[in-house]
Order: structure tokens, then C-alpha cells, then sequence
């Protein structure tokens, strides 16, 4: 029977795949991947042809009796016909190279995964060995894809020179940010790439164990995970033995319970060792002195999945990506009020208007975009003006802005910037640890201020009040949600001033 490609992703799932999936069932042979992150066309179908796959969407499960009278089995034309899905233009644009397989793979087949050139980064990196394995993840230029952008062959090698009885690999993928979806789509469409990336880390530094914190909200993704893990102890890719190299190392997969602040690195090990999610002081670092207490490589869920095609292909390649110092691809994820939201893969270098407007499509709504949010709920707001600027760390930082886990979310002109300033305190006070006072108290003050400016009470005094309470969050916070909060809200005050004036906003309605 004719393969036919059905993505079970959750965004897939929500508009209806599984149904699909089941009209499709007494036709064809159904293989259910992860998504290619097209949203706007889930579910999007791929149908097997000699010529290669042809994909439709979106496709409901009342469509299937008319697809399959126009000859869907063997590409034939229909309206929701899309062609060749790597011609598709959104996809076209793109440079997957962490996502390449998604999408493609039974995210659940070894087979599938070794076709499409799985484990050839982990064998070259048995072979070359551990110091090996280090200089060409450092030479890549790979660079931290979950907020802070720093070095992962500098952390890697930090934590092989520690001294330690046991080393660690943790991987976060407690992907709390708003407008970000990778890490899901990864867990749930490709795998095995975080597993054979974990297990390069751990072979290039000596651990010997390794963990996954993943969000609960992701129940799709833990269980794809966790089936996963149990294929890779069996077929030998985990365990005392690893592809018969000699190398011992395995994977545990935690659940978080719903904190946005054990998304931050320490308080994620604080909750894996089974306590309250607070944030440690630093130093030390936990390279030095990391899960309970021995050497650990933290990284974000993307940046060791990107590892293996580093190692496959060899660092140059990846380094040949990208600008300035901010090397290889991002995928980056649009989200909001667009036409064409999805997640897109690129070297870094692409303009923050062209992601909007020719990739994005512009606002789904049809109204002009106002402001754009990127690096999640601590991102800055950036207006048209500022759409020239390059997506990449350094660019971004220059502009009192950050990338963050790569989420874009976009906004129309019906947008009122100085309530979302007050939702970022308002969010910082609500997941907050605890731990220091300019986080826990600033945060409620700060909701308490922009109240006072929204009723116009002392406006120009509370502003000015305003500015001062979020450089002591800034500078006095342990962790970057207190030191972050200060973006968004600066932000808005800095490039939609109008908002915080009652006046203004009355004249404008």
C-alpha cells in the first residue's frame, strides 16, 4: 500500500490529525512523523510517490473521500495540493540542519533515523576521542540557543577539566517562553538527535549519566521521549555499551512541575536533586560543581541537538553559517498575530522585518504590526523602526534587546504596550522563587506603579519612579527573570511612550 506521512506533533493533533490519520487508515499505509512546522497547513499530509512526496494541506478528515477520488494515492491534483514540500516557499528559504529530519522520520524508528543520517556525529566522535570531540564543537562557533548565547565548547571543556568522582549532562528543556515551541517539536518529531547529542557531550566530557527536564505541559513529548530512550537502551545506543565502544552512559527524563524559574539553570538542578526550585548564588558555577554537587554540562534542549550534524559534517561547515559571532542556525519560531507562523531555520543574519513581513506573511489580522517581542516574556519590544535589525546575539544586544530561546511573536496596532509592561511584572511576581529581594518585591511594586500611571496619577513622577525600580531589578536580581524583567518594560516605555499617557491614549482612541 501507498506510505502515507501524517505528523502527530501536538499543534498537528490539535486541528484534527488524528482523525485523518484514521479516515486514511483502510487506504494507504499511514506513518505518523513530527511536524515540519508549518502551521497554518496542519495537518499537511505527505503521500509517497515514485517521483518523491507530495504533500496537501491543511487537510480535515471530511476531505479524505475527495482527496482520494482526485487521486491523492499517487499525487494527483486537488485544490489543498501542495507539491513537493521542500518547495513549498517557507520551507525553501530555510537551512535545517537540526531540524532536517523532522517532520520526515518516524520519530520513532532508529532506522528511519539512522537513514537520514543519524549516529554518524556520535561515531566520529568515538573516533576521533574526547579532546577531539571538544575542539570541533569549540571551532563550530555553537553558542547556547536557550537565553544567554554562551559558548558551548567553552562550558564543555570547563566541565571535562573539573575534577569530580561523576559527571553530569543535563539537558533543559523546560521551554517555558512565550511563542516557542522547538524543544516540543524536537522531543516529539526527532528524538533521537537530542540522544545521540547528549551522549557526544557526555563521551567529550566523562559523564557518565545524563538527565532530560522536561515541562509537564508537554505530555506528547515526554511519552514520544521516553519510548525513545527505551528503543535506544535496546538497540545498544544507551547503556554500559554504547554502539560497542566501551563508553557508558545513559538518559533519565525528568518532569518539572509547571515553574517557569527551573527553566534558569540552577534552580533546575536545585529541582532535579528533588528540592525547591530556587536559584543558586554563583559561583560556583555548575561546570565546577553542578547535580549533586559534581561537574555538570547544563545546555538547552536545541543547542545539543544540534551537536551530532556539527560532528558529522565537521565544524567548519557549521561555522561557515551565520555572522559576527553568532555562528551556524537558529531556529527560530514565529508566533503571534501572522499570516505564516511556524518554525523557521536560518543562519543567523536575517533582518527582525524580513522574519515579519516576507516570511511571516505580516499580521494574520490584516492590521499593521506595532511591536514585536522577541527572547520570550524577558524580550525586549521592538518596533517597525527597528526591523533592520539582524537577528543575531550581539545585533540584538546592542539594541538593549536579546534572542532568548529564538520565539518571535508579533503584534498589531491594537496592541496597548504599557499593559504589557504591566504583564511582565505581573508575570515576574507570579514565578518568581523567592530568593532575592528586588525580584520578589521590585516585581509587585512595579505592577503597583503602572497602575498608578494607567489611572494617570503623577505620571511623570511614577515613570520616572518606574525607570529607577527597574535598574535596581536589573543589577540587584540573582538571576536574569529579575535582572530580564526590566527589557520588556523599558522597552515599552522607551519606543511607545504615548501608552503610559492616559491623555495620549484617549486622543488616540
Amino acid at each position: 500500500m501507498t506510505r502515507v506521512f501524517v505528523p502527530r506533533d501536538a499543534a498537528a493533533l490539535a486541528l484534527g490529525a488524528d482523525a485523518v490519520a484514521a479516515a486514511l487508515a483502510p487506504h494507504a499505509t499511514v506513518v505518523r512523523t513530527g511536524s515540519r512546522g508549518l502551521f497554518w497547513l496542519e495537518p499537511m499530509i505527505e503521500v509517497e510517490t515514485p517521483q518523491g512526496r507530495t504533500a496537501y494541506g491543511p487537510v480535515e478528515a471530511a476531505d479524505i473521500p475527495a482527496l482520494l477520488t482526485s487521486g491523492v494515492l499517487t499525487g494527483g491534483a486537488h485544490p489543498k495540493r501542495l507539491g513537493r514540500p521542500e518547495e513549498i516557499p517557507f520551507l525553501a528559504r530555510q537551512t535545517r540542519l537540526t531540524f532536517a529530519r523532522c517532520g520526515v522520520v518516524d520519530p520513532l524508528s532508529p532506522g528511519d533515523y539512522e537513514a537520514q543520517g543519524g549516529w554518524a556525529g556520535l561515531r566520529r566522535a568515538l573516533e576521533i576521542g574526547p579532546a577531539a570531540t571538544l575542539a570541533e564543537v569549540t571551532a563550530s562557533g555553537l553558542r547556547g540557543r536557550g537565553g544567554a548565547g554562551f559558548p558551548t565548547g567553552i562550558k564543555w571543556k570547563t566541565t571535562a577539566d573539573a575534577a569530580g568522582a561523576r559527571k553530569y549532562v543535563v539537558c533543559n528543556a523546560d521551554e517555558g517562553d512565550s511563542g516557542t515551541y522547538a524543544d516540543r517539536m524536537l522531543l516529539e518529531g526527532d528524538p533521537f538527535a537530542l540522544i545521540e547529542g547528549m551522549a557526544i557531550a557526555a563521551y567529550a566530557v566523562g559523564a557518565s549519566a545524563g538527565y532530560v527536564y522536561t515541562r509537564s505541559e508537554y505530555p506528547h513529548a515526554i511519552a514520544t521521549f521516553d519510548a525513545a530512550l527505551r528503543i535506544a537502551r535496546d538497540a545498544g545506543l544507551l547503556g554500559r555499551d554504547v554502539l560497542g565502544a566501551g563508553f557508558a552512559f545513559d538518559i533519565t527524563q525528568r518532569v518539572g512541575a509547571g515553574a517557569y524559574i527551573c527553566g534558569e539553570e540552577t534552580s533546575l538542578l536545585e529541582s532535579l536533586e528533588g528540592r525547591r526550585g530556587q536559584v543558586r548564588a554563583k559561583p560556583p558555577l555548575p561546570a565546577h560543581k553542578g547535580l549533586f554537587g559534581m561537574p555538570t554540562v547544563v545546555n538547552n534542549l536545541i543547542t545539543l541537538a544540534t551537536v551530532p550534524t556539527i560532528l558529522a559534517s565537521g565544524a567548519q561547515a557549521y561555522h561557515d553559517l551565520g555572522m559576527g559571532r553568532s555562528r551556524g542556525t537558529m531556529p527560530i519560531q514565529l508566533a503571534g498575530n501572522l499570516r505564516f507562523a511556524g518554525l523557521f531555520e536560518a543562519g543567523f543574519g536575517l533582518t527582525l522585518g524580513e522574519l515579519v513581513h516576507d516570511i511571516g506573511g505580516g499580521t494574520r489580522s490584516g492590521r499593521p504590526v506595532r511591536a514585536v517581542q522577541v527572547g520570550g516574556p524577558l524580550g525586549a519590544y521592538f518596533p517597525p523602526a527597528l526591523f533592520d535589525t539582524r537577528f543575531d546575539y550581539e545585533s540584538f544586544a546592542a539594541r538593549d534587546g536579546m534572542i532568548g530561546h529564538g520565539g518571535v511573536v508579533v503584534f498589531d496596532d491594537t496592541v496597548d504596550l504599557a499593559r504589557q509592561a504591566r504583564f511582565a511584572m505581573e508575570f515576574c511576581a507570579a514565578e518568581s522563587c523567592g530568593k532575592c529581594t528586588p525580584c520578589r518585591i521590585g516585581s509587585v511594586r512595579g505592577q503597583e506603579v503602572i497602575d498608578r500611571v494607567l489611572a494617570g496619577t503623577e505620571v511623570d513622577a511614577n515613570l520616572e519612579l518606574l525607570r529607577d525600580l527597574c535598574e535596581t531589578m536589573r543589577f540587584g536580581s540573582l538571576c536574569a527573570l529579575g535582572g530580564f524583567i526590566p527589557y520588556p518594560v523599558l522597552s515599552a516605555m522607551n519606543h511607545f511612550p504615548e501608552d503610559f499617557r492616559p491623555s495620549a491614549r484617549a486622543a488616540a482612541a
